[in-house]
């Protein structure tokens, strides 16, 4: 069976997932139920790629995807954590668009373009588009945004805008002062089959930064964490910033502590190279 057949017939254990983000709230496909999906699922399931740098690939079958995000305690990144919420929302019967996005978070200024390896959501509410996505890592949004206006608009921790760019849409996020593009999307409403090659390019190529370095994050009420190798950044809400230096055994222990991951001992030698590096 094609993963685009397995994606469209397979609905999920809703008691199981919101058992897993803590939402105890009234199961309906409306914007409150959506807001609060998108605050809970990026702090109960962390942003990572763990088995990317453990040379495991990445399943995108909702079986596999399941199995590690909601019974195996794991996290995972955008393909894994959107595709997840994909079936969330369409179980719960939203309209749900899949797209595909170019990520510029953290480029410099004139870089060559890179493939279109970010998957979001859109979701029709009332006739009124959201851009839904719990799968960016460091600054995801935590609520959804209108896709209709180009006004600023607050979250919890940041205040985003998204902005025509051509047949695109750009997110750019407020900080310091600054409007800094975080991606640009597609307006074109992507296929399975586009997900499968870019999470094959994404997980398996020699220049994909997720199989040279350790990159995990969460994010609640109270924070973004984020561990970029032995750095981990701990953001509250209005932008200030602590950041640390960590060795093997800090790492180990804030994968369990921090992030909730369930670490395994032949993770070692990852968080050990990931130690390392300056």
């Amino acid at each position: 069976m094609s993963l685009a057949a397995e994606t469209d017939a397979a609905p999920v254990d809703l008691d199981r997932y919101f058992a897993r983000i803590g939402f105890d709230g009234p199961a309906r496909a409306d914007l409150a139920t959506l807001r609060a999906i998108q605050a809970l699922h990026p702090a109960a399931i962390p942003f990572e790629a763990i088995d990317v740098l453990l040379r495991r690939g990445i399943a995108l079958t909702p079986d596999a995807v399941d199995a590690k995000l909601i019974a195996g305690g794991r996290g995972g990144y955008c393909f894994e954590q959107n595709g997840l919420l994909r079936r969330v929302l369409t179980t719960l019967g939203h309209a749900v668009v899949p797209m595909m996005g170019r990520v510029l978070w953290n480029r410099p200024a004139g870089a060559p373009a890179q493939p279109r390896t970010h998957m979001v959501l859109q979701v029709e509410l009332d006739g009124v588009p959201w851009l839904a996505d719990v799968g960016f890592g460091s600054v995801v949004p935590t609520a959804p945004l209108r896709l209709d206006t180009e006004e600023p608009q607050e979250t919890l921790h940041e205040t985003f805008r998204i902005v025509p760019v051509g047949h695109e849409l750009m997110l750019q996020v407020g900080r310091d002062g600054d409007w800094l593009p975080v991606y640009r999307v597609s307006r074109d409403t992507a296929e399975d089959a586009d997900f499968e090659a870019a999470n094959w390019y994404t997980s398996t190529h020699p220049s994909s930064h997720f199989g040279r370095n350790l990159m995990v994050a969460r994010v609640d009420a109270e924070a973004r964490y984020t561990l970029i190798n032995g750095r981990l950044t701990v953001r509250r809400p209005g932008g200030r910033a602590e950041r640390r230096s960590l060795d093997a055994d800090g790492i180990e222990q804030a994968l369990a502590g921090i992030f909730g991951l369930p670490v395994a001992a032949d993770w070692r030698p990852v968080i050990e190279r990931a130690a390392l590096v300056e």
